[in-house]
């Protein structure tokens, strides 16, 4: 499903500017700057965007952000309409392309898999799309960081949505096939931010695995052939680089943050 790229000079132009532009914004929660999704929207005509992070396996997305934003009863709309997904979910083709072909670079649309007869006909549509509004859709998935969702049927996407106007285009494919890169740097760049890289020593992090391992601080001293004494300044700078009090803490907080990123 790999697409011929073609863009215009004019849109090498737009891409060059979104890609190397510096977003200091931050998302609420999860996901990309603000200011990118605007963009997007803006290079991608569409009447709405969303990112989310699905779990099949356990049939929940994990994280929605998306424009427009969704108020208190559009939350609520949401959760409703994601549960209603799910039994829908392994009958829709561009829903489940991610997980049946493992193929996450091919940018998607619904038109690849269905005539506009056999969309209409399928329940996703009837009982999703169509109390939505929305008719067409093009979708891309990130390359989300080991560790982050990673898990059997974990994928995180990016979806673009029309209402009434016509399909997406195959330059509008060609341009999210160049921009995809930029946009998975973007997200990444995005999620360190948020839990910044420990600045922990290679001596602390060593000792550290020892201590999530179980060992004493006698046991710590032997392997790594330093006293007792050193163990515990080793360990008393750990807490405070991680802002923790415990032996437990300093192992959660700094296995979990590595996985983040």
């Amino acid at each position: 499903m790999t697409a011929v790229v073609t863009a215009s000079e004019q849109d090498l132009r737009t891409l060059a500017g979104i890609v190397s532009e510096d977003r200091p914004d931050l998302p609420d929660g999860q996901g990309l700057p603000p200011s990118l999704l605007a963009d997007l929207m803006g290079q991608i005509r569409c009447d709405g965007i969303s990112l989310e992070c699905f779990d099949s396996g356990r049939q929940e997305s994990r994280f929605l952000q998306g424009i427009p934003g969704l108020g208190e009863d559009g939350l609520e709309a949401y959760e409703d309409l994601n549960q209603a997904t799910w039994p829908l979910y392994w009958n829709c083709q561009p829903c489940n392309y991610p997980e049946r072909t493992g193929d996450l670079r091919s940018i998607i649309k619904i038109s690849d898999f269905y005539s506009t007869r056999q969309w209409h006909a399928n329940g996703m549509y009837s009982d999703i799309y169509r109390p939505q509004g929305l008719e067409h859709e093009l979708q891309l998935c990130l390359s989300d960081p080991a560790g982050r969702t990673a898990g059997p049927g974990r994928t995180v996407r990016l979806f673009f949505f029309r209402q009434s106007r016509p399909d997406f285009s195959e330059r509008d494919r060609a341009v999210l096939t160049l921009l995809r890169p930029h946009i998975d740097q973007a997200y990444r760049n995005a999620l360190r931010r948020r839990h910044p890289v420990l600045r922990l020593t290679p001596r602390q992090r060593d000792l550290l695995r020892l201590v999530a391992a179980g060992n004493t601080n006698t046991q710590i001293a032997r392997q790594l052939g330093i006293s007792e004494g050193t163990v515990r300044i080793h360990l008393q700078n750990i807490y405070a680089k991680l802002r923790v009090s415990s032996r437990t803490a300093a192992v959660t907080r700094a296995f979990a943050d590595l996985a983040a990123i």
